[in-house]
């Protein structure tokens, strides 16, 4: 329901490579709340994804730039101000990749030039794009900076490889950020601690299948769907959160705080039944 919580409010979307990532449904909520921003993507996941159809839809600027390359994030960032006509009260970080977890690699046995990379991407370019913003003075008084996370960044999920060390590394980032930002401009950051979800992303994980249906008989809410993310971020976007920073906010349905369902404890009593 649209009722232009973002209205007058400009950003940058990171991310938005089809209709299954999160980032591109941020983007159509963000502008069904009235909010004007920027699509960018790495080059070739452009040509990968069907960006161009998004940026039709919301009428937004759609500017490629690789998200761990300084120069790049400059002319970015310079041009969403100008083409927005002022300063950024918003930006999405839903950036991730493991070349490892591409390649089949186990954890115990990474290819660390692979890792490198990964965390660059993953994480690093959290930092870079909150640096290149502060020291272009892009981001308004009070705006809100927003990254996608995910809860194997505090437990063991075996599937989720080394990106579970890249998530970590994100949401340290956001809380040592967000304190410099936040005390010299005012600038929200946070990461969402996102439910698995069907994304091109995280479907080639190994048994995703198998655990999204875990997840969803944990969680006393189920599964978050990419849908309630996005709005869960255009609120985090939005005035209505002045207040919270160098947060993570789990948006899982209550996975994140639960031991065990009756679901699954049922589905144990019955397997020993039948033995």
């Amino acid at each position: 329901m649209a009722n232009n919580l973002l209205k007058g409010k400009r950003g940058i979307i990171f991310g938005a490579l089809d209709e299954h990532s999160i980032a591109w449904k941020v983007a159509e909520k963000a502008h069904e709340q009235g909010a004007e921003f920027v699509l960018t993507n790495a080059p070739i996941a452009m040509r990968m994804g069907e960006i161009n159809k998004l940026g039709e839809k919301t009428g937004s600027k759609i500017i490629p730039a690789d998200a761990t390359n300084l120069e790049d994030l400059e002319k970015l960032i310079a041009e969403s101000v100008e083409i927005l006509g002022g300063k950024l009260d918003f930006i999405l970080h839903s950036i991730g990749m493991s070349i490892n977890v591409r390649k089949g690699k186990h954890y115990t046995e990474l290819d660390y030039n692979y890792l490198t990379k990964g965390w660059d991407v993953s994480a690093v370019s959290f930092h870079k794009v909150m640096s290149v913003a502060k020291k272009q003075d892009a981001m308004a008084d009070g705006g809100s900076i927003v990254a996608l996370s995910y809860i194997a960044a505090q437990r063991s999920f075996p599937g989720y490889n080394d990106m579970a060390d890249n998530k970590s590394y994100l949401e340290s980032i956001a809380r040592s950020f967000g304190y410099y930002y936040g005390k010299e401009k005012g600038v929200r950051v946070n990461t969402i601690s996102q439910s698995p979800t069907p994304t091109t992303a995280g479907t080639g994980i190994k048994g995703f299948d198998g655990f999204l249906n875990f997840c969803e008989a944990i969680s006393p809410l189920g599964n978050a769907s990419a849908d309630e993310c996005a709005d869960f971020t255009v609120m985090m976007f939005s005035d209505f959160t002045k207040k919270i920073t160098m947060q993570n906010i789990f948006h899982d349905g209550g996975f994140s705080n639960t031991g065990i369902s009756e679901e699954v404890m049922e589905g144990f009593l019955d397997k020993n039944m039948n033995k």
